[in-house]
């Protein structure tokens, strides 16, 4: 499941995918596929993206993933 929040905040914030990988130091692929979901990012890479991009944000916010019964945060 994608970060839906760190999406959300990426875009709000004009931050874009190759800056994440450039931080990371990873490939823009392998940037897109942690944020959209299909690998994960490790909790180094979270603390890295979150003190760096959006420090006045949570990393539960920030990597909070969609609720798996689909309920939202209702």
């Amino acid at each position: 499941m994608p970060c839906i929040n760190l999406k959300g905040e990426m875009a709000k914030n004009g931050i874009t995918i190759e800056a994440i990988a450039k931080l990371l130091g990873i490939h823009r692929n392998s940037a897109a596929n942690k944020i959209n979901g299909d690998s994960s990012f490790t909790i180094d890479e979270a603390i890295t993206i979150q003190r760096s991009f959006f420090p006045k944000l949570t990393l539960r916010y920030l990597f909070e993933k969609e609720s798996e019964d689909g309920s939202g945060d209702q």
